[in-house]
């Protein structure tokens, strides 16, 4: 199983590791990884293993299989170079983090609201969840809450439920904790200024986009 560096450190961009088996089409895993592949709904990182393009990152129960160009010549054992798009990623964290600011807001504000989906990209997140009517009202409060808790540069707490199992939670003692098994911030102050809209996207269903400003 790939030791998850990305968790340890998700500000780390270069990791020097080992191929620990190499598949067919091109598939190899890794013996720790800082690459993080789609989980929870946010995207794969993108960048390089050993100088080449890292073309999917798939994860599967606890391992990471990651597909390279089908003549990569890599074999069990060699050593290689991780190196990650780091714009992307801190993107990826600063929205991820937004929505599901955001999103527990909703929940604290709407009782009985659910969510049923959720898209974390490097251009922009949105949250899916079930409501009767039209939030457009309370966006403006919602907004301000957020940014209420981004500004006040609280620290951001990620670790192990349940390690295991490679269950995570983040806290913002507080406010809320979270189960959730992405990359996260060190602290909310460097989410910065965001954007909401809101989009209705079917009877009784509600999307919220975050946006960075």
């Amino acid at each position: 199983m790939t030791q998850k560096i990305f968790w340890k450190n998700p500000y780390q961009t270069i990791l020097n590791t080992e191929v620990s088996s190499v598949l067919i089409g091109g598939v190899i895993t890794l013996r720790e990884t800082i690459f993080y592949a789609f989980s929870g709904g946010q995207e794969s990182d993108s960048g390089t293993i050993g100088g080449l393009p890292v073309l999917e990152a798939k994860k599967d129960g606890q391992e990471i299989y990651y597909s390279l160009p089908n003549n990569h010549g890599l074999t069990a054992g060699d050593e290689v170079t991780v190196e990650i798009d780091w714009n992307r990623r801190y993107r990826l964290m600063r929205l991820h983090f937004a929505a599901e600011l955001v999103l527990e807001l909703i929940y604290k504000r709407l009782a009985g609201s659910a969510k049923i989906g959720a898209h974390i990209a490097a251009e922009k997140a949105r949250i899916d969840f079930e409501w009767k009517e039209s939030i457009s009202g309370i966006l403006p409060e919602i907004k301000q809450a957020a940014h209420s808790i981004i500004n006040a540069n609280s620290n951001i707490i990620s670790a192990f439920s349940d390690e295991e199992n490679e269950r995570r939670y983040w806290e913002v003692a507080g406010f809320a904790q979270v189960p959730c098994g992405g990359t996260h911030l060190k602290q909310t102050g460097e989410v910065g200024e965001i954007k909401l809209k809101r989009k209705n996207i079917g009877k009784g269903k509600e999307r919220v986009e975050i946006s960075l400003a």
